[in-house]
């Protein structure tokens, strides 16, 4: 179950920097202060589970995983391929790279693969202590979570450039950094949160009919247009209602399409700032 790791994340970062392949002055996202920090981890926990504690160990209908946390962080089992990007073991890994300790039978687990087989069995155990326990730690370390999401996206600006010809570098890069910089902090927002919504769109495998639907085709989608929040959201409805028509039938995604062009309404800034 191969994860990519925030450090060598970032080392790659400042290689590409030191080659030239970003340019300094575009590798900059806005920092968010702990208010605003704290304002996206309530925004995603709402996005995600409507703020509701039970929601923080959930298996949803018709998929075959679980999600957790505040950011349904996807958990596989061994050997278990799907066309989504696995989440949860890099979080575990950002967790004891914090230093903070982990629930003692989630640790004692032989590997990092979750140990569901189903979603019957892991409803079955929805109320026993483990998963009390699990649920507690995750409503306790919201910030932690909301700290990997942030380094999430800033460890998959290099990915995102990185195989692209020059001048589509540069344009992909120019639309990222304006709408980061836009309607603060809405626009880092609605990058961070698409990111992890939907990936970074680069994997092969996230993909339906050869077409993908994560951040690097969004931002593919708004080039020769403004590079706004509003067109940004405007590109994610076209992608997300391209991925429905080219879903598997049995999958039904039809059903998800007006939850998720509601999340992205959500990236919009009301005319009176942050409530």
């Amino acid at each position: 179950m191969p994860a990519i790791s925030i450090s060598f994340n970032r080392f790659l970062l400042l290689l590409l920097l030191q080659i030239g392949l970003i340019p300094v002055a575009e590798s900059q996202l806005p920092v968010l202060s702990e208010q605003q920090l704290q304002w996206l981890g309530e925004r995603v926990f709402t996005n995600e589970c409507a703020s509701n504690y039970d929601c923080l160990t959930s298996w949803n209908p018709g998929e075959d995983f679980p999600s957790l946390g505040i950011g349904h962080f996807i958990w596989y089992q061994a050997d278990q391929i799907e066309p989504f990007e696995e989440t949860f073991p890099a979080l575990l890994q950002h967790y004891q790279a914090q230093e903070i300790a982990l629930p003692q039978w989630l640790q004692a687990l032989p590997g990092a693969d979750s140990p569901w087989r189903s979603r019957q069995q892991f409803y079955a155990e929805f109320k026993q202590p483990k998963m009390q326990e699990l649920r507690q730690f995750f409503a306790t370390t919201k910030s932690v979570q909301v700290d990997f999401i942030v380094q999430r996206l800033q460890a998959s600006v290099p990915v995102l450039l990185a195989n692209l010809a020059v001048q589509q570098r540069s344009n992909l890069s120019n639309s990222l950094y304006s709408i980061a910089r836009s309607h603060a902090p809405y626009g880092i927002y609605a990058l961070i949160d698409y990111l992890h919504f939907k990936g970074t769109g680069t994997s092969p495998r996230e993909r339906y009919q050869g077409q993908g639907w994560g951040l690097l085709q969004v931002l593919q989608q708004m080039q020769g247009g403004p590079n706004t929040l509003y067109s940004f959201v405007s590109a994610a409805s076209s992608i997300l209602e391209q991925r429905v028509r080219n879903a598997p039938a049995q999958r039904n995604e039809q059903r998800w399409l007006a939850g998720w062009n509601q999340r992205l309404q959500t990236y919009l800034p009301p005319l009176t700032g942050i409530r």
